[in-house]
């Protein structure tokens, strides 16, 4: 299987799964703390191995918090970096309107109205994503079309870090 085929199952694995096939570092972050920070290995390191992924966490002196915060972070990334590939029926509004990710972060009118501390954000705008990535968005075809770039807006999934992904999507 590909990596975009194993999105979704990486992200509905418990914490202790997806930590399980990560290669974890602790090292000694720096910056303010004090003594404790410079004799504590409290910043946590994640390499997702299956998928490449690698994410940091260093804020806090804990360990357990840092980690805790990394794993987050983790399930972030691969719903922003890695793309499922959607089939021209997948792109039905309607075969759209019924996919979970979709489906549970709609409000009563249609639209997303979920912001980025809501869990159910990441697996929207992962969706969005692949939407975006699949329609070519951004391109524009026509004078005055946004060839689908209205769609990250329209769905309310405006998050600085969900339009940067879509940037390097489109652009990479």
């Amino acid at each position: 299987m590909t990596n975009k085929m194993m999105r979704s199952q990486w992200t509905s694995l418990s914490d202790a799964q997806l930590l399980g096939q990560c290669e974890v570092d602790t090292y000694r972050a720096s910056g303010p703390g004090g003594q404790k920070r410079n004799k504590t290995s409290s910043a946590v390191r994640l390499r997702h191995l299956p998928s490449g992924l690698m994410v940091i966490a260093e804020e806090s002196r804990s360990q357990h918090e840092n980690r805790a915060r990394a794993l987050r972070r983790l399930r972030q990334a691969l719903y922003l970096r890695l793309r499922e590939e959607l089939t021209p029926e997948a792109l039905n509004p309607a075969v759209l309107a019924a996919r979970g990710e979709y489906r549970e972060a709609r409000a009563g009118t249609g639209r997303l109205h979920v912001g980025r501390k809501d869990p159910r954000f990441w697996p929207a705008a992962g969706l969005v994503l692949d939407v975006f990535q699949a329609t070519g968005g951004g391109r524009r075809n026509r004078k005055g079309d946004s060839g689908g770039g209205a769609t990250l807006t329209e769905t309310g999934a405006n998050g600085r870090t969900a339009t940067a992904a879509a940037r390097s999507a489109r652009c990479g």
